[in-house]
């Protein structure tokens, strides 16, 4: 049975662009039905169903903005490219942030073109939302609701070409993070592009990421290909995208904003269809206010930020996190799985880990390197970690106290922590009811206990060993 073509809404006041739009996208097997107005777009929207909607920004009945907003709320499952006026960065910008796939300038490039809505009509059907969830659960391990938080914005992020900055300490994930909003998106068949800017020496940076042409210096004896060209047609990952130098940082602009590079040695730029996903351990709009990064780059990498979490604040995902690298580990080492000692386990939990996930994927490795023992016993752990005691706040040296629902929240997780999960003890130690602290764990978002025949984990709390 042949499929059916895909239905595509163009929305132009000019005719003579809305002919161009349509032939060409004919010209490519689609269906298509083109209107002039906002007003005639959403009578068409709530008539007939799109498979993608391309409008131009500025209609004789108001802005396109307002039919990508429209869209979004009323249409969600239709991405929405928009064309703008050449250089209009900041309504390229805005109808990003509004949720449109993906912009096209003027004049309109028929291959670029072209290129979009191959894009847009190859994003997973939304009927595939359960195995992508599942995807998600299964590479981004935890139940804490921070972390559900975090796989949201990934299945959002994956239905748009928006750049994405992911913020957050080292060893949280980042680049994992990067990777799940790529093979989740229309890219997902092209490739995905890891570069880490901290090792790159200065002095290569511009031929690294823009490439260059014979001759264009010292041995340079052909030519050859930077980052930006290597991840044409799919996503280039700028990992510590804070060491770019700020001489450097136009160069970064000019690609991401105009979709082209220059190649050393060059005078001809080349056209990239790529998607930019950035990130950093620092805090970029600080390094804008001390003039070590380009407010207008920060602006343009910045369109959909997403953070995560430091494993301190997820504490509750611990337990799954060390029964995952237990396995992975148990198969890599060719040993059975091990057990863990409960008070091994509550050190772990209790544990800050400065390095993240990373740190604590580093401890049960180094235990499984060192060690013979079928058992994790507190003598296997780091000393920092086996030595770790929570010192008690000292409110006299804090600079902002906290509020009075943070320090409840603490407490209600302390309480937890020490009673092993058990509510009638946790509340017996705060003296309340438990009634009154089931309200609590609701109002705060905490997880329910995740009950299992050997082990029940609450609030980062497990009461027995991981099972072997």
């Amino acid at each position: 049975m042949k499929r059916a073509a895909a239905h595509v809404l163009v929305v132009d006041d000019e005719p003579d662009i809305r002919e161009l739009l349509e032939l060409t996208l004919v010209r490519m097997g689609l269906d298509v039905a083109s209107v002039g107005t906002i007003a005639e777009a959403k009578e068409r929207l709530k008539q007939e169903r799109f498979d993608l909607c391309l409008t131009d920004m500025r209609l004789e009945d108001g802005e396109g903005l307002d039919l990508v907003r429209h869209i979004s709320g009323h249409a969600a499952d239709v991405p929405v490219a928009v064309i703008t006026a050449y250089g209009s960065a900041e309504n390229a910008v805005a109808a990003l942030k509004a949720g449109a796939f993906d912009y096209v300038s003027k004049p309109v490039g028929l291959e670029q073109l072209r290129a979009l809505v191959r894009a847009a009509l190859s994003l997973p059907d939304r009927g595939e939302a359960p195995a992508r969830d599942k995807r998600l659960h299964g590479r981004l391990l935890g139940e804490s609701a921070p972390l559900a938080q975090v796989r949201e914005m990934i299945a959002k992020l994956a239905r748009t070409q928006a750049p994405v900055y992911i913020s957050g300490e080292s060893g949280t994930g980042k680049e994992l993070a990067a990777r799940l909003i790529h093979e989740n998106g229309a890219r997902r068949e092209r490739p995905f592009i890891p570069v880490n800017c901290g090792a790159i020496p200065e002095n290569l940076m511009e031929s690294e990421f823009f490439g260059y042409k014979k001759g264009a210096f010292t041995g340079a004896e052909g030519d050859r290909d930077g980052f930006f060209q290597a991840a044409n047609g799919g996503t280039l990952f700028l990992d510590e995208i804070s060491e770019i130098p700020v001489a450097l940082q136009v160069k970064f602009l000019r690609a991401i904003q105009e979709k082209e590079v220059t190649p050393l040695g060059s005078s001809q730029p080349v056209k990239v269809d790529l998607r930019i996903i950035a990130a950093s351990n620092r805090n970029l709009a600080e390094e804008v206010k001390k003039g070590t990064f380009r407010e207008d780059l920060f602006y343009r990498l910045s369109v959909v930020p997403i953070h995560l979490p430091p494993l301190r604040e997820r504490r509750e995902d611990i337990p799954l996190l060390i029964e995952h690298f237990i396995a992975a580990f148990s198969q890599e080492y060719n040993v059975e799985p091990r057990r863990i000692a409960l008070d091994a386990l509550e050190k772990i939990v209790a544990y800050p880990w400065p390095g993240n996930i990373r740190e604590l994927q580093n401890v049960i490795e180094r235990v499984f390197a060192l060690t013979q023992s079928n058992e994790i016993t507190l003598e296997d752990l780091p000393s920092a970690v086996s030595g770790f005691e929570e010192q008690p706040i000292n409110f006299q040296e804090l600079s902002e106290l906290p509020t009075l629902e943070e320090m409840e929240r603490s407490l209600i997780t302390a309480a937890l922590r020490k009673s092993h999960g058990n509510k009638n003890e946790a509340a017996r130690l705060l003296a309340i009811d438990r009634q009154r602290l089931y309200r609590k764990i609701e109002k705060y978002g905490f997880d329910p206990p995740v009950r299992g025949p050997e082990r029940e984990v609450a609030l980062g709390v497990v009461s027995s060993a991981i099972p072997s």
